[in-house]
Parts: structure tokens; sequence; C-alpha cells
């Protein structure tokens, strides 16, 4: 869980190329909540010391150091994506999980425990010692990671989340455990820097959220005062689910949350192409855009875009010769 030289140079790539905010990948609040194995953790004093250090130097670019945080619930213990991402044993170096309720992800994946009121305190009480070390750590924006078919949508999502008590039910008892997570979060996260919180805004499964429930869901949260964006995905609760993949797919959620719920939004989802992503801000049906995959690619992406929409941009002085090509 500790991160190695290779996240430093991966995120700092990105902020020599321009990106406004770089967030980490997702940082796991304890080991059982990882993804894989290999995934980064923010549980110990080693995690923190090394995410510091890529903190310091993203904001020395002039990018906003930002960490996204969250549990994988019932999809961890797998193997690394370009691997195919399968299921680990405890004697493959998997590990035990736990979610809302007993249900496996998918046939061939470990059975979680599910989560007692205990266990629920422990977790959130990892997202509040996360905020913390977030902070001192010296990162400047905290995403709260709710979304594909992890631990808290897993909770949010009635195709999954079964429970009878007040962590179940209704759109509200489903929410709570979010609510809380929320809350343990700005316990230790100052009320002056920003919370994102990504949401899986669909289940593309029938029965399972649609982008009405998450509207509805996001004028809740908007009402609490305490979070500043929804970073709107969607998809992955649950295998059966069926998405049409094209550039800029995902951008219809954050237009209907922005607009319908009142609250900022970033677009993700497929986003290539300079003019494609101004339309989106252009026209207001989205305060931010969000690049995974095109940055990946091409880590210098926002300066070259700045340069085709007409904008000013100062590439870094070592870069300074590129500039013109």
């Amino acid at each position: 869980g500790v991160p190695q030289d290779w996240h430093l140079a991966n995120l700092a790539a990105r902020a020599t190329g321009g990106a406004g905010i770089v967030f980490t990948e997702v940082a796991h609040l304890e080991a059982r909540g990882r993804i894989t194995p290999w995934c980064v953790g923010l549980w110990n004093d080693a995690q923190e010391a090394q995410l510091a250090r890529i903190a310091r130097f993203l904001e020395g670019q002039g990018a906003v150091p930002a960490i996204q945080v969250g549990h994988a619930g019932r999809k961890g213990s797998t193997g690394k994506p370009w691997e195919g991402s399968k299921p680990l044993s405890v004697a493959e170096g998997g590990f035990e999980l736990i979610g809302p309720t007993g249900q496996a992800w998918a046939e061939g994946y470990p059975v979680p425990t599910a989560m007692d009121a205990a266990t629920i305190a422990i977790v959130q009480a990892a997202f509040a010692d996360a905020a913390r070390r977030a902070r001192r750590a010296g990162f400047k924006l905290f995403e709260i990671h709710g979304a594909h078919g992890y631990l808290i949508h897993e909770f949010l999502s009635p195709l999954v989340n079964t429970r009878t008590d007040g962590y179940g039910g209704d759109a509200i008892g489903r929410a709570r455990f979010l609510m809380e997570a929320i809350d343990a979060v700005r316990s230790e996260w100052p009320a002056d820097l920003p919370l994102f919180i990504r949401l899986s805004c669909a289940d593309w499964v029938p029965g399972g959220l649609t982008i009405d429930d998450t509207v509805e869901l996001c004028r809740r949260i908007k009402a609490r005062g305490d979070v500043d964006l929804i970073d709107c995905s969607s998809g992955g609760a649950d295998p059966r689910q069926q998405i049409s993949f094209y550039p800029g797919y995902q951008v219809p959620f954050a237009d209907a949350i922005r607009n319908r719920a009142g609250i900022a939004t970033g677009a993700v989802g497929m986003i290539q192409a300079p003019h494609q992503a101004e339309e989106v801000l252009a026209n207001g049906r989205a305060d931010l855009v969000f690049m995974g995959r095109t940055l990946l690619a091409d880590p210098h992406w926002p300066l070259k875009a700045a340069r085709t929409l007409g904008g000013t941009v100062k590439w870094p002085d070592q870069y300074a010769r590129a500039s013109a090509f």
C-alpha cells in the first residue's frame, strides 16, 4: 500500500503537463478495502509520508494536489487489471472481504462478510483517519469514491443492498452509510478545502439506480452544505450491466445533476478532444471535466488543448522548446 517512484513519476507528468487538478489513484482506507494487494493505501505513516512527497511536487508545479479515497467492499481481493482482474484467494495473496450483505459480486468471487454495526463504525473511523492523514500530507482536495460497485455504491444500490436495518430499505436508508462517511471526513477535513464525491449515477440494470434516483440523492447532499461537487460516473454494481460506450456518454449525468439538483458537477467518460471538453463547460453541462485515459495517453494534453482553444498557457521552462509542436 505504500506509493513508489512510479506513482510520483506518473502523477508528476500530469502536473507538468498542465492539468489543473491532479488526483491520486484511489487510496484505500484499510488493507481489506483494497481492490488488489498492490493498491495504494492511506492507513499508516509510511503511506502518508510517500503521498506527502507526491502532494508537494504536484503543488510545486501549479496543480492542485487531490486525493481520492475509498473502500473496495465486495469487489476487492482481485488481481492486477492488466492480468485480468481475476479474484484472488487468500493463498494467492488475497484477503477476506466485507460488504453490506453476504452476497458476492459475481460467480467465482469471494463471499463477503456482511457488515455489522461494529464493522461499520470501524470503516467510518477509517474515513476520518484518512482525511486527517490527507490533510497532514498537504492535499488540497479530497474525493470520496462512492462509485463503480465499491463499498459506498454497494450500500446505495438496491441491486446490492438488501439490508433490513437502518442502513437498508428505502433510498434514505441506503444513503445513510454515505452520509456518515461525509460526516467522518468533514470531522477532519477543513471547511475551506473542497470535498468531492464520485457517484455511479446509474446502474444500467433494470431495478437498479437511475439518474432520477441520483438527482434526488444529490439534492439531499446539496442541502447538507458540506460537499462541493459530484463527480458523475456510472455502473459497476452488477455484472449484468449493459452500457453503450461512445465519446461523452456519461456527460448527460453531470448535466442532469448540475441543472436539476443545483450542485456543481464534473463530467467524465471518453472526453478526448479540446472542443468536446469546452462544449461541456460552455453549455453549462458541468463545472469541471475529468480525464483518465486521455491523460494516460498524453500527459501534455492540457497544454496542447489550451493552444488549440486559443488560450495562453505557460509551459514548464524545461519543456518550452516543445511548446510549438
